[in-house]
């Protein structure tokens, strides 16, 4: 064995698994997607449309599709639906009593409303982008917990099997409660069959803010989720 001057053992050539594949080159058999994602949802459902199905994706459900932003510059087939006709969706229609056959979709996105009754913002149009007109009352828990279950047994029904239901959920403190949505998010989702197989943190730039917030209680949330879950029994 050949030793070094300094007596010790050269060291042949090493290689080292990243994003990009050995040594910056381009990967062959094993892509990796961070954990942890600081850019747009745009180019994040990109990502992931390309690294969970076990197949390219022929037809993709948005069921809170709302102006279509996840979508802008997708060559993607994509059939929007959405209970509010201002924003032009493909279909008009209630994400938990679905107008579709069973077995027709290859993907369903969800990005349920997260913030109930809040306070206006003249210079943000928060009603629209973030559901603001859905009121969730004392009886609710002041959340929106109720809409998950009859959501993903309809999401269960309409997609193929092995589907993914991409679902982006953010906690939130309302009603000084902390609202564990992703939590309740998973229960309901398992409960009909679905396998969680992964879950990606956003970091959100700009988090809603109050002049009449005086006092804070709880850690500012600076993220959201995108959980993935397959409909099978098992996630690889």
């Amino acid at each position: 064995m050949e030793r070094q001057k300094n007596g010790r053992r050269p060291q042949g050539p090493r290689s080292e698994a990243t994003d990009e594949g050995p040594r910056g080159g381009t990967a062959t058999g094993y892509q990796t997607l961070a954990s942890i994602w600081f850019q747009g949802d745009s180019e994040l459902i990109e990502r992931m449309l390309a690294f969970y199905p076990r197949r390219p994706p022929q037809i993709i459900l948005d069921a809170t599709v709302n102006a279509g932003r996840f979508w802008r510059g997708s060559q993607r087939k994509v059939i929007g639906l959405d209970i509010d006709g201002r924003h032009r969706p493909a279909i008009i229609g209630d994400h938990t009593r679905m107008p579709f056959q069973d077995h027709c979709f290859d993907v369903v996105v969800y990005d349920p409303p997260h913030i109930p009754n809040q306070g206006r913002d003249r210079r943000k149009d928060f009603n629209r982008r973030f559901g603001l007109m859905l009121k969730a009352n004392a009886r609710r828990g002041y959340n929106f917990s109720h809409l998950y279950p009859p959501f993903v047994t309809e999401a269960y029904r309409v997609l193929r099997p092995e589907g993914l239901l991409l679902c982006k959920v953010a906690d939130y403190v309302h009603g000084h409660r902390f609202q564990w949505a992703h939590v309740e998010v998973l229960r309901a989702a398992t409960a009909v069959g679905f396998t969680a197989c992964d879950c990606i943190v956003k970091v959100r730039r700009g988090p809603i803010m109050s002049p009449r917030w005086k006092r804070a209680h709880h850690a500012r949330r600076h993220h959201c989720y995108w959980i993935v879950f397959r409909k099978s029994k098992k996630c690889e």
